[in-house]
């Protein structure tokens, strides 16, 4: 801005310029000075001519307040480690940017990375990350004094057994760095009929490992009868289910769809576990030619983010469900096969909740 590149707003210039000083001068009748309040600057906004901000008053009341880099923002932090694809929403591709959309820093580290999720007709490149990969990240952080900075870290899709190893003692050195950091287990296991496939010891190393590790746990109907080895046929079945994970030290299940298990047909349901009580919440469905990939990814992204962001249980869980409802209205109004993530993703920091949970008796 080199028309106003000389000028300095002294200590007088801020406290006569920062709006809360003008409204006590407003309310005490202090007639000397005629400065706008915040909301008058409509009036007042600099015009602007080739590079050159006409407005020396705007610069002096963007003056009185201290540079970003001087200001503490408690940001919470998110290590994220699950698939990638490089076209469409499924794994971090359907995670990150909703979890960063709602105001979380969010670090990836990919399990996999394809070029598409699994469930294209025509299949899919890519390769899953070699042995070791995701320890050398961790490391990476240890190294540079930030893993005490993570508040949680969001596990999903694997591309071996090998790599949940790995993730435990990520957890681990998260937790030793920061004892308040939460594991959130999104379980993936698959569902071979429709194409979505885990590599062997995936399944046998979330029930016996990933379980007793984490503190939330997002499983979908077929998943959590798996956890428990058990059918589900049912609600009460279902939350008897969630409250064996709960016995075994998580302390909140999100079951993602209900599927069959649910109390009403022709319409989407989940079910939230928790200690304090049991919550049940519903959507529409939206008959889709095929069903979008990522909806999964996409909820338990929006549960942690909403809990992070200091949401309680109840609450986030609404929020999350909101939103997820706009985008899959979108991608269903699109006639789209892909999460329609961009064109809905007002609805992550500001959903609609138009339906509540019901706490069951």
């Amino acid at each position: 801005m080199p028309s106003d590149k000389n000028v300095k707003p002294t200590n007088q210039t801020a406290e006569t310029l920062c709006p809360e000083n003008i409204s006590q001068r407003r309310r005490r009748g202090d007639k000397a000075t005629n400065m706008p309040l915040a909301g008058d600057f409509k009036a007042q906004m600099p015009s602007r001519a080739g590079n050159h901000w006409k407005s020396h008053l705007f610069i002096r009341y963007i003056a009185c307040f201290p540079h970003p880099s001087s200001v503490v923002v408690s940001m919470k932090r998110i290590l994220s480690i699950q698939s990638h694809v490089v076209f469409g929403c499924a794994g971090n591709s359907a995670a990150v940017f909703p979890m960063r959309r709602l105001g979380m820093e969010v670090w990836p580290i990919n399990t996999v990375q394809f070029s598409n999720h699994t469930q294209y007709a025509a299949g899919w490149q890519g390769m899953a990350m070699p042995a070791g990969h995701i320890s050398a990240l961790c490391k990476g952080l240890g190294d540079i004094e930030v893993l005490g900075q993570c508040d949680a870290v969001l596990s999903g899709y694997l591309g071996s057994a090998e790599q949940g190893d790995e993730i435990l003692a990520v957890v681990a050195a998260v937790k030793a760095a920061n004892p308040a950091a939460i594991y959130f287990c999104d379980p993936v296991m698959g569902h071979p009929e429709k194409g979505c496939i885990v590599a062997p010891g995936v399944t046998r190393f979330l029930t016996e490992q990933a379980l007793p590790a984490a503190d939330i746990m997002a499983p979908n109907l077929l998943e959590l009868e798996t956890l428990c080895d058990a059918h589900l046929a049912d609600l009460t079945q279902t939350r008897a289910a969630a409250h064996q994970l709960l016995a075994k030290g998580v302390k909140m299940v999100l079951v993602k769809h209900l599927g069959r298990a649910a109390s009403q047909s022709g319409r989407f349901e989940m079910l939230l576990a928790t200690a304090e009580g049991d919550y049940l919440i519903t959507r529409p469905l939206y008959e889709f030619a095929r069903q979008p990939v990522g909806v999964g990814d996409l909820i338990s992204a929006l549960m942690l983010a909403n809990l992070q962001a200091g949401f309680d249980a109840v609450a986030a869980f609404e929020r999350t469900n909101a939103a997820v409802d706009a985008v899959l209205l979108r991608t269903w109004q699109a006639d789209a096969y892909e999460l329609q993530l961009i064109d809905a993703q007002s609805a992550f920091a500001e959903p609609m909740v138009e339906h509540r949970a019901e706490r069951l008796a």
